[in-house]
């Protein structure tokens, strides 16, 4: 009886590990669908980018500037040295003709540079990106449309990793990205994506709020919208590309800095998030918190598992956990192909969590350093 209860409790726990990947977007697909109209519009528009140490991506993100001013004369395009000790920030300042360039007096994080520019930002419309990021040169002629509807106040774009394939930590991160577009585009068919990415999102300079520079600005700044009362949409026709990482150590570093940063900005937006409609609140714990703590489910569910298996026999929960570790083991060690690639997404789940937990704790980072390996 008591190991049939345990086996419940860890079958409970895998499913609401699966829930967010598998079950949330059918349940979206199975909801009313709310239209949006696109229609002519001429706001003004600023672009916005923060760098820190992006030599390397620089010749590219420049071209790519110059090739969108060309299109669109009339863009504001700012940019942010966040105290770069390489040539970032004199190779910004010569570009005079595409950009202006505004340089931080030292580490400041990029929340408090996207600060300093939007209030700087002349346009009507704010355009957020990152200067590893090379937008689609139909981008803003893609993106002025849906705020022909006066009720769009935020739209986030569709961004493609173009480096997939170069390692198992680029192969999985690439897929959990795929899969993350298809529930923003499923959540926006139905009202409101949870959140914006700071790969490319715009929002109405209007309701662009005041935060501290600890949180996430892309985050915060793209859940205001919804906070306002506006919709906040996804556009898969609004498309920037971007380099995944490469190296397990980066991304796990990474992940437990978002994690981290992601329950303290979590914190700060609570009193808003809990006025949101219901539908948006039953959207964000799907989407967010549900994911944040995948690990502890996983976790949750092992440990009922076996003890489901030490009610029938010690020696079988012995073989069970055996069989985990060395399970584990293999995964996170194996150079590359399926294994490693599980091994892979195990350690991104616990590193979120890990980031999480820590964020509950009170820890949070400002700064950023670009991946070496993207």
């Amino acid at each position: 009886m008591l190991g049939g209860i345990f086996f419940l409790l860890s079958v409970l726990c895998y499913a609401v590990f699966i829930y967010p990947y598998l079950i949330y977007p059918i349940v979206l697909s199975l909801l009313p669908r709310k239209a949006v109209g696109k229609s002519t519009c001429t706001a003004s528009v600023s672009l916005l980018f923060c760098a820190f140490n992006e030599e390397d991506a620089l010749p590219a993100k420049l071209a790519n500037l110059k090739s969108l001013k060309q299109r669109y004369p009339q863009i504001q395009i700012l940019a942010f040295d966040d105290g770069s000790v390489d040539e970032t920030a004199e190779i910004l300042q010569a570009e005079t003709g595409t950009l202006e360039l505004v340089r931080g007096g030292g580490r400041s994080g990029k929340a408090a540079g996207m600060k300093r520019l939007a209030a700087m930002a002349t346009g009507e419309i704010l355009i957020f990106t990152d200067a590893n990021v090379l937008l689609d040169e139909a981008a803003i002629e893609n993106l002025l449309p849906y705020y022909g509807d006066p009720n769009v106040g935020g739209v986030c774009g569709t961004l493609i990793y173009r480096n997939g394939d170069i390692s198992s930590t680029a192969q999985v991160g690439s897929l959990y990205w795929r899969l993350d577009e298809l529930l923003r585009g499923l959540e926006s068919r139905t009202g409101n994506v949870m959140g914006g990415d700071g790969s490319i999102f715009s929002v109405r300079k209007s309701l662009y709020p005041d935060f501290p520079d600890t949180v996430l600005d892309d985050f915060t700044v793209s859940m205001s919208v919804i906070f306002s009362g506006n919709r906040l949409i996804k556009a898969p026709d609004v498309i920037a590309f971007e380099n995944s990482v490469a190296s397990r150590k980066e991304e796990l570093r990474r992940k437990i800095r978002i994690g981290a940063r992601s329950y303290h900005t979590h914190a700060h937006l609570r009193s808003s998030l809990r006025h949101m409609r219901p539908l948006d609140r039953f959207k964000y714990a799907s989407h967010k918190l549900l994911r944040w703590f995948g690990g502890l489910f996983v976790g949750l569910g092992t440990v009922f598992l076996t003890a489901a298996a030490a009610s029938i026999s010690a020696l079988l929960a012995l073989a069970l956990v055996l069989v985990l570790m060395t399970g584990t083991l293999i995964m996170t060690q194996w150079p590359s192909g399926a294994l490693a690639k599980a091994g892979d997404a195990f350690l991104a789940i616990f590193a979120t969590l890990i980031g999480v937990y820590r964020g509950m704790r009170g820890e949070t980072v400002a700064t950023w350093a670009p991946a070496k390996s993207r």
